[in-house]
């Protein structure tokens, strides 16, 4: 599992302006069952995407593909954990 950590290192305006392409992208990555949750940091400085996916070069070569950073309007922070425990929704995330 993956915490993806995204510091906005652009004006809001360059935010704005990827923002579209940026959502279709997540939506692809919600669709694939790679991402389970993800939204704005308040305040708005970045955001944060939870992501399950088979291993940390997959998930950098997702994250490689977002207009974000193709557009270097973000830097990323990815956080690989091992979930033990889960409220019953996200159950089968459990590594235990």
């Amino acid at each position: 599992m993956f915490l993806v950590l995204l510091h906005y290192k652009k004006p809001l305006e360059e935010v704005d302006r990827w923002s579209a392409e940026h959502r279709a992208f997540l939506e692809a990555h919600y669709a694939s069952g790679h991402f389970l949750i993800s939204g704005r940091r308040q305040p708005r400085t970045g955001g944060v995407i939870l992501a399950a996916a088979g291993s940390r070069e997959d998930i950098e070569a997702i994250v490689r593909r977002d207009p974000f950073h193709r557009e270097q309007v973000a830097d990323y922070e990815i956080i690989e954990f091992q979930p033990m425990m889960a409220a019953e929704p996200l159950a089968a995330f459990r590594m235990a």
